[in-house]
């Protein structure tokens, strides 16, 4: 090995090195310790998990907590509800926004520009949780999951719309109209051309908006009004009931059961969403 080969190799600089260093830190501050605490406090007893802290348990009793949870928590039902409001309104909002993006992506008149303007302002603009109560009571979908999954659904509209409309906007138009000339409709030019293309943009729609609704305490609190029981909600109720009155060991249990869904679906699809999102950088 001659000195050219040497001097060949890539040099790592203190200032990368800590760099580097910087970031281990803050990742393992910000993700490891909330991480560490939440499961050795969900393995601990009842007495040991009235101290908070980050030292291990005496004896493990982590099974033990997350058996307690399922047997006892009510967790079977309101896993269910949790299914049957996040997949219909990650699929609806998905797809309804996929249309919409398309054709406001393909139509550049002022009126279309102004439409647009209006679909993405909920993007910043908060809904008012009012007008949704008096709207849903009118129309008698208070209390229910439908009511639930049209909010979801209306909610992130405009996040679908944003991310997708740019993206539609870099597909040679060109693509379309070879189909056009093919005899190929309008319906059957979106779903064979156009929505193959958004795979990479709606990899990542999907994982935000599977996030925000599987976790979300507040809408479901004032809308579904206990009728319709979800996972957060479920824990919120049952947090101040005497099984989880200070039983913290229980209470981090069921965020640990109740995250693992995510968990697992983000550790299955992981390949096709890195390679849906690497694909669409390329292309």
């Amino acid at each position: 090995m001659n000195a050219r080969t040497l001097s060949m190799r890539p040099r790592i600089s203190l200032s990368g090195t800590l760099h580097a260093l910087g970031v281990l830190v803050v990742i393992i501050a910000l993700l490891g310790v909330p991480l560490w605490v939440a499961i050795v406090t969900a393995g601990k007893s009842q007495a040991e998990a009235v101290i908070p802290g980050m030292s291990l348990p005496t004896t493990w009793h982590l099974f033990d907590n997350f058996h307690t949870v399922i047997t006892q928590g009510r967790m079977g039902p309101a896993f269910i509800g949790s299914l049957i409001v996040t997949a219909p309104s990650v699929f609806l909002a998905l797809l309804f926004g996929s249309m919409a993006s398309w054709v406001l992506a393909r139509r550049t008149s002022r009126a279309m520009a102004v439409v647009y303007a209006v679909f993405i302002s909920g993007v910043i603009l908060p809904p008012s949780i009012v007008t949704i109560m008096m709207l849903l009571r009118q129309t008698g979908l208070a209390g229910t999951a439908i009511g639930m999954i049209c909010v979801y659904v209306g909610i992130y509209l405009s996040i679908v719309i944003f991310f997708i409309t740019g993206f539609i906007r870099t597909i040679p138009i060109s693509l379309e109209e070879s189909a056009r000339l093919d005899g190929a409709g309008p319906t059957r030019v979106f779903f064979t051309i156009i929505l193959p293309l958004l795979r990479p943009t709606l990899a990542s729609a999907t994982i935000l908006i599977v996030l925000y609704i599987w976790n979300d305490v507040f809408y479901a609190l004032f809308i579904l009004s206990g009728k319709v029981s979800t996972l957060p909600l479920n824990l919120y109720n049952v947090a101040s009931e005497s099984l989880y009155l200070n039983n913290w060991h229980l209470i981090f249990s069921y965020i640990i059961l109740m995250t693992l869904p995510l968990l697992v679906l983000f550790i299955v699809g992981q390949k096709k969403i890195i390679s849906g999102i690497t694909g669409g950088a390329v292309k």
